[in-house]
């Protein structure tokens, strides 16, 4: 694996804005869900008993028993969470330097805090998976110190944590189908009744259940070779495997999200798929040059060759594949994990001869706790991994279990297992409360996001959840006594209160009964089928709930039954600044619908990223620019200097050619008069010997 800072980069931005989706979404919906008034009053889950503040962290792990020393009570406690994590999370999101261990650690006490309250409404496998991926942040962000430095020791250890959250996630997913018997999964005809039974479905699933069978039957097989053979890849010494892996995982989610509304859980699940990724590649899709580096595990001819096909399988036979690759499944984690750990240990020798003393020492101290964590967290995830086979689980080693039991309170690790039986196989069964004045005339409550008018066409929500109208679809799976927070809920539309109307009409004038409440209430069960003239047709099925109204003897003995109906009287709101401000910020965030709310939100914050970014890359461009002037400039005197140095030469050597011209004129002067000298002395010699 090379070098993931990047992908890391990456996965803390999506994860900033997943937080931010999630705390924004439920904030909307806390009066209506959880409010004094509301339909499962988050109070009833905070009893005053006397104890001590620690002891009551020690029972339910949440800063909402705080709220009293704040003036604030449950509802507006829930709120003031909820606002801070949306607020710091889209801070996060748009200023890098805020993507710290720390702050992610506030995000997962404060996300924590509201799911210990949550009840029905927050007990979804997106939300324990948002605290699984949001613990291993705090592992995987930095520590940004005055003395720390950029290279970290530890990232591709920590960072492997992700990429094993996403192989249980995804493998345990596709297991669980073919465990669970149902027939629609070993007939291979799932798809052909998820689109149109799926909680809330978008436009594109009405076409894509329209598509033919034995296309349908296709995309079954091919989602159970990406659920189940594809994840193993994830762990190949090969660098292709693991990029064709992470394509492979988004094309699924992608085409999921295309089809149903399931809020952040795609995202979130796309977010793990960037474990899988390194340094090189994401260059690639930014196209900047990286040298290539040529890792010695990619010259091995490993191939994954998968004979049998899923189709040949039986139960049984199916359960002994599971005995046979669950145990070498766990050893290809731990030999993974090993190999990571090793690759850093030898990263760290190499730095270590560069670096100095103190940064030898605080690296060394951080990958050692950095890298006791991953193995903690590996060895705990082993016990909800190993859920779906018996002989695994039950020779685990008693401290993991342990260990396991002392942390789950905290959802640190969670087992998983999506879609595991096809429901709605007869047509999705649908609940419609219907309200009257006089019993004689009766009108339908229509929701805003599940299915309900038969000419409406699905919506398109995500990433908000509407968690009511997610346990709607719930509820009519199955009899009312299943789901008792509905008598709740018919208890407070005849009441009429607003923030419960909210959450089944934003815009109070598209509920029926805005002037004023209704005075009786039923509820029926219908079966909804895709039509091709229009989106719906429905069938009627049978009586949901009777008809009730205010002090009914039937809904006061399910309220009573069921612990909905609260004896204590309400406490009265604060005059102090904090409530009122979160009061008058509800009152206004409230009118939005909230996935508008959502997305503005986050364009916001992308934008700030966007210029950010952009102004970074034009300081650097400015400060490559400078150093190229300065890189001329010095190339230029270099240049004068020597062509200078060569004008002295050719100087110098004019000289000493003038030099030795006027040297030869002399010496050729010295010697035409030593020869006028040696003439005239001849001459006087020849006249002596003449006068002689």
């Amino acid at each position: 694996m090379g070098d993931v800072r990047l992908p890391r980069h990456m996965f803390l931005w999506c994860l900033s804005a997943i937080y931010m989706f999630a705390f924004a979404s439920l904030y909307v919906q806390i009066p209506g869900l959880y409010g004094n008034e509301g339909v499962l009053p988050a109070r009833w889950q905070l009893r005053v008993s006397g104890k001590s503040v620690v002891e009551q962290l020690k029972d339910s792990p949440t800063l909402l028993w705080f709220g009293p020393r704040l003036g604030l009570d449950t509802q507006q406690c829930m709120e003031l969470l909820s606002l801070t994590g949306a607020l710091l999370s889209l801070m996060t999101l748009a200023l890098p330097v805020l993507r710290d261990c720390r702050v992610f650690l506030v995000l997962w006490i404060l996300y924590l805090s509201l799911y210990q309250v949550g009840q029905v409404f927050l007990y979804f496998q997106w939300d324990n998976l948002l605290l699984e991926t949001g613990f291993l942040a705090i592992l995987i962000a930095p520590m940004k110190m005055p003395w720390s430095s950029k290279v970290r020791l530890h990232d591709s250890v920590t960072f492997w944590l992700a990429r094993w959250l996403l192989f249980r996630l995804m493998f345990v997913s596709g297991v669980v189908k073919l465990t669970s018997r149902c027939p629609t999964w070993w007939g291979l005809t799932a798809l052909t009744y998820h689109y149109e039974t799926q909680c809330i479905p978008t436009p594109l699933a009405w076409f894509a259940h329209q598509l033919p069978v034995w296309l349908q039957k296709l995309s079954v097989v091919g989602t159970f070779v990406i659920e189940i053979a594809v994840p193993f890849m994830f762990f190949s010494p090969i660098r292709r495997h693991r990029l064709a892996a992470f394509y492979m995982q988004v094309l699924l989610q992608v085409l999921i999200i295309l089809s149903g509304n399931y809020n952040f859980f795609n995202i979130l699940t796309i977010t793990l798929c960037l474990s899988l990724l390194d340094d090189q590649h994401v260059n690639f899709w930014l196209r900047r040059p990286t040298p290539k580096t040529k890792s010695s595990m990619d010259t091995l001819t490993l191939h994954y060759v998968f004979k049998r096909s899923l189709l040949s399988f039986m139960y049984f036979e199916f359960n002994g594949f599971l005995k046979t690759v669950t145990v070498p499944s766990i050893w290809i984690g731990v030999l993974s994990l090993t190999w990571e750990i090793i690759s850093s240990i030898c990263f760290c020798c190499r730095c270590a001869c560069v670096r100095g003393v103190l940064w030898r020492l605080w690296s060394t101290i951080q990958w050692a706790v950095m890298a006791a964590a991953t193995v903690s967290m590996f060895a705990i995830s082993l016990v909800p991994y190993t859920y779906f086979e018996y002989d695994a689980h039950s020779n685990l080693w008693p401290g993991v279990r342990t260990a396991f039991e002392l942390t789950d309170r905290y959802q640190l690790v969670n087992s998983y297992g999506l879609f595991r039986r096809m429901t709605g196989i007869g047509g999705r069964p649908e609940v419609v409360i219907e309200g009257s004045m006089d019993r004689n005339t009766w009108t339908e409550i229509e929701f805003m996001y599940k299915p309900g008018n038969m000419s409406t066409a699905p919506p398109v929500v995500a990433p908000h959840q509407p968690r009511l109208d997610w346990q709607m679809w719930f509820a009519a799976l199955g009899p009312h006594t299943q789901s008792p927070w509905f008598s709740s809920l018919l208890h407070r539309l005849l009441q009429g209160k607003q923030d419960v109307i909210r959450l089944i009409q934003t815009d109070e004038s598209q509920y029926p009964f805005s002037k004023q409440p209704p005075a009786y209430l039923r509820a029926h069960r219908y079966k909804y089928r895709s039509y091709p003239q229009r989106w719906w047709r429905r069938v009627y099925v049978e009586e949901f709930y009777p008809m009730v109204h205010l002090g009914d003897s039937y809904l006061e003995q399910m309220l009573v039954q069921h612990g909905l109906k609260d004896k204590a009287p309400l406490r009265r709101s604060s005059n102090a600044w904090l409530p009122r401000l979160l009061h008058h910020v509800g009152e206004h965030a409230r009118e939005m619908p909230a996935p508008l709310l959502l997305w503005t939100l986050f364009s916001s914050a992308a934008t700030v990223c966007l210029l950010n970014s952009l102004r970074s890359h034009a300081h650097q461009h400015q400060h490559e620019s400078l150093q190229n002037k300065h890189a001329d400039k010095q190339a230029t005197g270099e240049t004068r200097s020597s062509v200078a140095q060569e004008d002295e030469k050719k100087h110098e050597e004019e000289d000493a050619k003038d030099d030795a011209e006027e040297d030869g004129k002399e010496q050729e002067e010295d010697a035409t008069a030593e020869e006028e000298q040696e003439g005239e002395i001849e001459e006087e010699v020849d006249s002596l010997r003449k006068r002689k």
